[in-house]
């Protein structure tokens, strides 16, 4: 269905992307692009979200959810990216994962997209898919949802399978209002079966 699914968050180096994708927690990637069209105008390295005072970065990012607590780790991000990692960002996905505002599905996406790692970053849209379509349990975390997926997809697939179930989540198989009815998936889909059944 999403054969050339990709990561829709605009950005033209790692940096950038790990910028994007701390921004995008609880928040459409379609309002990360349009905040970060100018952002990144704004802002090139490490030092430029440096220069400024927080309140200066606060009102950048305003639009964005939680943009407060954001500005605030994407100061203390490119503060670690420059003391500690000579002001690239680290490729290793552990230390990823000690940038402030940094958890494992954002060091997923950075080492998938920027580094061409092979990876899986569950998001809201691909633990809805997996459980959905009981790839995984309902009471299943996310971490353990990210390893059920990698022991069933073939390694060399996972970063291509991450943005399709993305896609799949995103643009069909929505949170509200899933497009059941017109779903190739519905055989295979409990949930999918289950909501006809209440419709008929």
């Amino acid at each position: 269905m999403f054969p050339h699914a990709h990561c829709e968050l605009v950005h033209s180096n790692p940096f950038e992307l790990v910028i994007a994708v701390a921004l995008s927690a609880q928040c459409t990637d379609a309002l990360v692009n349009k905040v970060t069209k100018n952002l990144f105008q704004k802002y090139k390295t490490p030092e430029d979200f440096l220069s400024v005072s927080l309140e200066e970065l606060q009102q950048d990012i305003r639009s964005i959810g939680l943009y407060r607590n954001k500005a605030k780790n994407i100061q203390k991000l490119c503060r670690m990216i420059i003391d500690e990692y000579g002001g690239e960002v680290p490729q290793d996905r552990d230390e990823l994962t000690n940038l402030p505002g940094v958890g494992r599905k954002t060091a997923n996406v950075v080492v998938s997209v920027a580094f061409g790692v092979p990876a899986i970053a569950v998001d809201t849209h691909v633990e809805r898919v997996s459980k959905r379509l009981a790839f995984c349990r309902w009471k299943d975390s996310v971490l353990e949802v990210e390893k059920t997926l990698m022991k069933k997809v073939p390694e060399e697939e996972w970063s291509i399978t991450h943005h399709r179930m993305i896609f799949f989540g995103r643009y069909h198989c929505k949170a509200q209002n899933p497009k059941c009815e017109t779903c190739p998936l519905l055989q295979l889909c409990r949930e999918g079966k289950k909501r006809m059944r209440a419709k008929a």
